[in-house]
């Protein structure tokens, strides 16, 4: 008996252990909300490529405040190689290497930082060097810069700040010449394949040819064997050549080498007094010449009288090297340096007639002293043929720059229209390369003019009309290419009071055969010279409101090849789905290769092999990278870059449709939290800017974003969040926005799932307007945050934008604010739309945020706001985070301006215990000092 009772305890011994690991394997995975903390947890990609050959792709995880690393994938292996404070990485053409600079720690730089340690005795950036076959780096200490040739591997030259390279005459370093940004530091060129090294002493500035044929540098010389000068190293040879022998005084500036890598130009000031007038000179020479030459200066024939070879233009060769293109300048105003400040006058003179608005001239003042205007010169010939001038001031040339015509662009007699008419008019002309000739082509055109790949053709879209141009060079004819064409080709949703933008363009076909371009879902066929009819290549895109755009695989393709398929992305404006097509000629339509539920990024095509590198996101899944064939076959993920989202609370997103108070069928997105219970009552925060609906699967990883609610952040932490979309009636922003939104709301909550006494809302910049607008209408929402408001379109109508120096008067008649009038013909409207001059009906708690440094909308807008709400002894905070800009920059204060705002919508939305600062407000004395982010028992 006692045998049978000891065996039966041994099997329930033996059994127990194993059903309790069967009951633990299936209890679920607790999960937390998330919090602020959770934002350093997060990587972010922000690096991504393939090698040339396609067989790896090479990345970084870098979290938003720390240390990250790039990651060296082989695609065929699935093995992983790593470097930690990887930057500013670049792969070499060869497929063989990648090379990038090694940063310091970075809490050891913030240590340091605290002991106020000088620049000097700051840690310096390391040079990374991956090798791919050996799958090893090689770092090499204290690396200021680095370059590789564009389209050659094998070679790598990088600049050191180490002390050593210093002039040492063998009796010891020269006190005289120390490593400098004005005297230059040492050049070490790097073969690859064999490891072997060269240096060059104080060189200042230095540039490959893309094809790997050579290495151009400037040098200050040393005490001893190197001479000031410019310098062409020959990596065949191993020959180094001075082009030009310099003054340590002298000044080069832009290194420039022609595409065969046999041509070389640059800027040098050679003159060695203090003149204030310098007179540069454009430097030229050419493979198996001696000395570099001037190849032209002031006293050039073709540069205009008085002026300048200007220094402030880079010169550039044509892809086939027979011309060079240079900028030439008036001779500058001179400053009279005999007087004292405080001799003279500073005064600026506003004229009713400037072309530009002092406040904008002052922006653009260093533009305007910098300002070069385009010439050319033949390099066979030596003729030099001025283009540009102050007349036509810009000149347009083709990308390979062989083209026979460019485009010439005037707006002086627009500019003024600037002010209330920002997108303005231009006339067009042609001008001949050979003689600088100019022809009007067009006068007044709306859009953007641009020159065809061969310059055979000028085109623009005309915003007026909504039709394409072209204009025939050979035969000085211009076609309306879209006028018998049933579809429109600027946005049809367009609900500005100015002219519809347009659906953009593929590009020309073979020959400059067609163009092709877009409506808002198909991509058309026309001939620039409008003598065949139309095709419509994407038959179905309407039909089936699929939106078609071309995906261009090779970034140096000039045209598109119909005879081979064409990659498409795809988007479902119905679902939101999308993905990519392919399409081939004949077709029916355009085959299907991949759709889901997500947004697809296609980042590049490897540039030998058919592999292809792209992102997949949705709400709940972070944009990780993967790579497929061409045909976007054998799908392989590449990365995870943050897999802890499993340990977190997320969401789901959904479109939710109904009809606005004008009848108007519109569409919003509803986050919704992870277990979300439909017999529940949740809080719901609507956050909105115009329309959002199409970004329905746009993934928001944690973040301290800058001016919005963090639609993740709500949602995991048990809130409803509510983006609905916005149509606008001109002349009433404020009324549109009401009526789009209110019965999108009441919608929801009569759904069942919202608890209708605690609904927020929340924008900023235009939806803080619109904020404050539906504040003044409805009671409803128990609290509102609304950043960088218009208060009072009076007063902000005259106001500057003075980020850019631009009058807002455009804002109200043209654009955004959609008034469609000035204030004097409509000023009741710019009455109506203004919350202040209705601030007294609001009753909703009101949390403003607007910064003294904000260029777009003038911070007294917020203070208007808030005096009217204190005034009115209304609950009413303002923050303000001194310096920043338009929204909070500084990552400190983004985190802080969430916090605030989540502590705000908690204490009204779910009855947590109001902060300190919402109470007793923050005293300036206490500002840096205290936060009063802590919770008061209620």
């Amino acid at each position: 008996m006692m045998k049978r009772l000891l065996s039966v305890l041994l099997v329930i011994a033996v059994v127990l252990p194993a059903s309790a690991q069967r009951r633990s394997s299936t209890v679920q995975k607790v999960k937390k909300p998330l919090t602020q903390s959770a934002y350093d947890e997060w990587k972010s990609i922000t690096f991504r490529q393939l090698t040339s050959d396609g067989k790896h792709v090479v990345y970084t995880l870098n979290p938003e405040d720390g240390d990250g690393k790039v990651i060296f994938q082989d695609l065929s292996k699935n093995t992983q190689f790593s470097v930690e404070r990887a930057k500013n990485i670049q792969l070499s053409a060869d497929s063989k290497h990648a090379a990038f600079l090694i940063q310091a720690q970075k809490d050891s730089l913030t240590q340091l930082r605290r002991l106020k340690k000088k620049k000097e005795e700051m840690p310096k950036d390391s040079l990374g060097i991956f090798d791919f076959t050996t799958r090893s780096t090689t770092k090499i200490p204290q690396a200021k810069s680095f370059k590789i040739p564009k389209k050659a591997g094998g070679w790598l030259a990088y600049q050191s700040e180490s002390p050593t390279g210093e002039t040492n005459n063998g009796e010891g370093k020269s006190k005289s010449k120390k490593i400098s940004d004005e005297n230059g530091y040492p050049l070490i060129l790097k073969n690859l394949a064999d490891g072997s090294e060269k240096t060059f002493a104080y060189v200042k500035d230095y540039a490959f040819a893309e094809n790997g044929s050579g290495l151009l540098f400037m040098s200050s010389g040393n005490d001893a064997d190197v001479k000031a000068g410019v310098y062409w190293h020959d990596l065949t040879s191993g020959v180094t050549t001075q082009v030009f022998e310099g003054h340590p005084k002298h000044k080069y500036k832009y290194l420039s080498i022609d595409e065969a890598g046999e041509q070389i130009a640059f800027i040098a000031d050679i003159d060695t007094t203090k003149a204030l007038l310098r007179e540069p000179k454009l430097m030229y020479w050419k493979k198996g010449n001696g000395a570099a030459t001037v190849l032209a200066d002031e006293k050039t024939s073709g540069v205009p009288e008085t002026w300048l070879i200007s220094e402030n233009y880079n010169p550039n060769f044509s892809k086939d090297g027979k011309r060079l293109f240079l900028g030439t300048n008036p001779q500058p105003i001179l400053k009279d340096t005999t007087l004292l400040p405080e001799e003279m006058v500073q005064v600026e003179v506003w004229h009713w007639q400037d072309d530009y608005i002092y406040p904008e001239q002052n922006r653009r003042v260093d533009r305007e002293r910098r300002k070069s205007y385009l010439a050319v010169m033949d390099l066979e010939s030596k003729k030099l043929v001025q283009l540009s001038s102050p007349e036509i001031a810009e000149v347009r040339i083709d990308a390979e720059g062989k083209g026979k015509m460019a485009l010439g662009v005037d707006d002086r007699e627009y500019r003024m229209l600037r002010t209330w008419d920002i997108s303005s008019f231009s006339d067009l002309y042609s001008v001949d390369l050979g003689t600088g000739k100019s022809n009007l082509i067009a006068k007044q055109v709306k859009g953007n003019a641009r020159l065809s790949p061969d310059a055979n053709f000028v085109y623009w879209y005309s915003s007026q009309d909504t039709a394409w141009y072209s204009h025939h060079f050979a035969s000085g004819k211009t076609v309306n290419l879209t006028k018998d064409l049933q579809v429109s080709f600027g946005d049809e949703e367009n609900d500005l009071p100015d002219y519809p933008s347009s659906y953009g363009l593929a590009g020309w076909t073979l020959n400059e055969e067609s163009l092709l371009l877009y409506d808002r879902y198909d991509i058309w066929k026309v001939d620039p010279k409008g003598e065949k009819a139309a095709e419509r290549l994407t038959k179905n895109g309407r039909e089936n409101k699929t939106t078609y755009r071309y995906e261009r695989l090779d970034t140096e393709e000039r045209f598109i090849d119909l005879s081979k398929p064409m990659l498409l992305s795809v988007f479902d404006e119905k679902n939101k789905d999308a993905g990519f097509a392919r399409w081939t000629a004949n077709s029916a339509n355009p085959t299907i290769l991949v759709k889901s539920a997500h947004r697809y990024n296609l980042i590049e095509k490897a540039k030998e092999a058919e592999f292809l590198l792209y992102t997949r996101e949705n709400f709940q899944e972070f944009p990780d990278l993967y790579v497929a064939d061409h045909g976007f076959g054998k799908p392989k993920k590449v990365s995870t870059a943050n897999p802890q989202q499993s340990d977190y609370l997320w969401g789901t997103a959904e479109i939710v449709t109904w009809r606005s108070l004008d009848n108007i069928p519109l569409e919003g997105i509803l986050y919704k939290p992870e277990n979300f219970d439909p017999n529940k009552k949740y809080p719901m925060v609507i956050f909105y800017y115009e329309k959002f609906s199409n970004t329905l699967h746009q993934h928001h990883k944690p973040e301290p974003i800058r001016s919005a609610v963090h639609r993740t952040m709500y949602v995991s932490n048990d809130y409803l969040i509510f983006v609905p979309d916005v149509v606008y009636k001109i002349g009433y922003p404020g009324e549109s926005a009401y009526n789009a939104i209110m019965p999108g709301v009441t919608y929801l909550i009569d759904q069942g799932f919202v608890d209708e006494k605690r609904v927020g809302i929340q924008g900023h910049s235009w939806s803080g307007y619109q904020t404050a607008y539906i504040l003044t209408k409805t009671n409803l929402f128990r609290a509102a945050e609304a950043g960088a408001i218009v208060a009072n379109m009076t007063s902000a109508y005259g106001g500057i934008r003075w980020e850019t120096g631009l009058a807002r008067t455009f804002q109200y008649e043209k654009t955004q604010s959609r008034l469609g009038g000035t204030l004097w013909e409509k000023p009741m409207l710019y009455i109506e739309n203004s919350p202040l001059f209705y601030a007294d009906k609001i009753e909703t708690p009101l949390l403003l945020m607007h910064n003294d440094a904000d260029g777009h909308v003038p911070w007294y807008q917020g203070i208007e706001m808030y005096l009217a709400m204190r005034r009115l002894n209304k609950p009413a905070w303002m923050l303000n985070y001194n310096g920043e800009p338009h929204w909070p920059v500084k990552r400190e204060n983004r985190i802080d301006f969430q916090n605030r705002m989540m502590q705000f919508f908690d204490h009204y939305l779910k009855d947590a215990p109001m902060p300190a600062w919402m109470q007793r407000g923050l005293p300036a004395t206490e500002k840096g000092i205290r936060q009063g982010l802590e919770l008061l028992e209620n």
